[in-house]
């Protein structure tokens, strides 16, 4: 059984529950939008991404998101997805991450949107 993020209750009144594939995308938006330092036992864990929320837009930036972004994936979810494409776009103060990526242990793709604004 995974739990299922952010954590709610199901319609019974218990802990939700979620699928294995939901399962690892819950866990790639978790790691992209945590801020390194914000984790008490890792403090290396997160990708740096919302930091990047008031930078100014330019070619330069995605390239380096997007290498900041794949060594995150690699290093912390290498094991159980292999990234197939990825793509950061900023637009005014919205970040928008394009992944698609293979889950190891069933091989199935999957294309998944991430997106994060300042509220």
């Amino acid at each position: 059984m995974n739990i299922d993020y952010p954590f709610h209750f199901d319609s019974r009144g218990r802990t939700a529950s979620t699928d294995d594939s939901d399962h690892v995308r819950d866990m790639i938006e978790q790691l992209l939008f945590t801020r390194p330092g914000e984790r008490v036992n890792r403090p290396d864990f997160g990708s740096g991404l919302m930091q990047m929320v008031f930078a100014p837009n330019s070619p330069e930036l995605a390239a380096a998101l997007q290498f900041t972004l794949q060594a995150a994936l690699d290093r912390w979810l290498g094991d159980v997805v292999e990234v197939r494409a990825l793509e950061v776009s900023s637009i005014d103060a919205r970040l928008k991450v394009d992944l698609t990526y293979a889950l190891r242990r069933t091989g199935e793709t999957r294309t998944d949107t991430f997106e994060q604004g300042v509220t």
